[in-house]
């Protein structure tokens, strides 16, 4: 398939109303650490209300998107890519529909024995499948492990060339790309969880608007790489704040990779069906 220039695909995407649309991936695409229990739209699953879920509230009203609009979430926590593609893949390609969104492959980065270029291999193989039938793709980069904890801070070259092969992929595609990485204002520390590797609500939120721009191809043009900043924090708090998150965040993750198991093991995806997103009306939503 030729590549698409940049003013083909945005003439395209204006035109386009997705109708149905599926998110596939881990816990960033599941939504997790977005709390919305008490949120006034529709909440699916567990409770986690992710950039996904509230791009495909937006799609409702906006020109890329339909009324109508269809939607379901398959994406699992914990999954490596090899797992994105083995088990949602082909259930998203059943349910038909016109848009995916396929991010996968930061649990892999963070392996020291992935190889990356294998790794990119494996999505753009399925990212054919999704194009060969008929299928428009919403992919995004890793984010700018930069600022984060050592141990994503250690992973950030690896990021890097993934990410690298990701527009690569996109641009053979002609995919949607919806670049994190140079997303500076999701570096803010409102905009993470507790655990500092997932998204906040805020974090959800910007990541869902940025999706919907690239979508609508309105997406800003930002310059320069400079990260928010932060505020310091006293040597004794820092000290404190540190341990309580290696004891509560880090440890639990480096005992589930040694015991070999997954946070993900045992669940279903949280809206496995193309359900119709509730619209401005108010109105419950039903099945597709």
């Amino acid at each position: 398939m030729a590549p698409l220039t940049t003013s083909i695909r945005r003439q395209i995407t204006v035109a386009a109303r997705f109708s149905r649309y599926v998110a596939i991936g881990d816990s960033f695409t599941e939504g997790l650490m977005d709390f919305a229990a008490d949120s006034e739209h529709t909440d699916p699953g567990d409770g986690f209300r992710g950039w996904a879920d509230r791009l495909a509230e937006q799609l409702v009203t906006s020109p890329a998107g339909s009324p109508d609009l269809a939607y379901a979430n398959l994406a699992i926590r914990g999954r490596l890519a090899d797992q994105v593609l083995t088990e949602q893949l082909p259930r998203a390609l059943e349910l038909a529909p016109d848009l995916v969104s396929i991010v996968a492959g930061g649990n892999d980065c963070l392996r020291p024995y992935t190889d990356i270029d294998a790794l990119a291999g494996e999505i753009e193989s399925a990212v054919v499948r999704l194009r060969e039938a008929g299928v428009e793709v919403l992919m995004a980069t890793g984010y700018d492990t930069e600022t984060a904890s050592p141990l994503l801070r250690a992973v950030r070259s690896r990021v890097a060339i993934f990410n690298s092969h990701l527009w690569t992929i996109a641009q053979r595609h002609g995919c949607h790309m919806l670049d994190l990485w140079g997303l500076r204002d999701l570096y803010s520390s409102e905009m993470w969880a507790d655990d500092r590797i997932h998204l906040s609500a805020l974090g959800h939120e910007l990541v869902s608007r940025q999706a919907l721009a690239t979508l609508e191809g309105t997406a800003a043009t930002r310059r320069g790489f400079a990260m928010p900043e932060r505020p310091g924090r006293p040597v004794r708090q820092a000290v404190a704040e540190e341990t309580t998150w290696v004891r509560t965040h880090l440890a639990p993750w480096v005992s589930r990779r040694l015991r070999g198991v997954s946070s993900g093991d045992g669940l279903e995806p949280k809206l496995p069906t193309l359900t119709r997103v509730r619209g401005a009306d108010g109105q419950d939503p039903g099945q597709d």
